[in-house]
């Protein structure tokens, strides 16, 4: 009696307190000193000091090119808990639907227009016109784009709340991963010869 008693009292405080555990190591993990040094060496401001953007705005790719910024790049982010991208849409180009798992992302936009989007778990979309100066957030592991209709380039920047936000492509991750042409055709409800040309699209520059 006492046990049950106990657990009418308890349950409902425990649920609560696992979801606060899930979302806290959803994040990156809190440090317990000012930085993580690299092993065996010395750090001095160079550490702190990322110059790989340095001429990237001078040059004009053909295509949507994103150079990111993160403690793959730039180790100093580790723990930090936030790193950037710099990306550069031609004319017509566009960043694919896509997630980050670990983040969410603001976006910035420097120069030109994008068309932006997310879809939320109720596939709401969800879309704006953004100007140069404007800002946007694509909220935390939803599915989300950007698309430059116009016929001039476009630069942003986005920050996200994580030193390794990750980046899901969606068409590559469902079509260029080995899942077997039948499924696919079924989940789409399609056939295979669409699934075999959609992967034989993705594949080309």
């Amino acid at each position: 009696m006492t046990l049950n008693f106990l657990g009418l009292i308890f349950f409902p405080l425990l649920v609560p307190a696992l979801l606060i555990i899930n979302n806290a190591l959803a994040s990156d993990p809190d440090i317990i000193y000012d930085y993580v040094s690299p092993q065996n060496s010395s750090v001095n401001g160079s550490f702190f000091t990322y110059t790989g953007l340095r001429g990237v705005l001078h040059q004009i790719p053909q295509s949507f090119k994103a150079t990111k910024v993160t403690l793959v790049e730039f180790p100093a982010l580790n723990g930090q808990s936030i790193s950037y991208a710099l990306f550069q849409y031609p004319a017509g180009s566009i960043n694919p639907p896509h997630i980050h798992p670990r983040a969410a992302e603001f976006l910035f936009l420097v120069s030109g227009s994008l068309q932006v989007g997310f879809v939320d778990t109720t596939r709401t979309l969800y879309t704006q016109n953004l100007q140069s100066g404007d800002m946007f957030i694509f909220p935390k592991g939803l599915i989300h784009y950007q698309y430059n209709p116009q016929s001039v380039p476009a630069t942003a920047i986005s920050a996200f709340g994580s030193a390794n936000a990750g980046t899901v492509s969606i068409p590559h991750s469902i079509f260029s991963t080995g899942i077997d042409d039948v499924i696919l055709a079924k989940a789409f409800k399609t056939d295979t010869y669409t699934v075999k040309k959609i992967r034989s699209g993705l594949n080309k520059p």
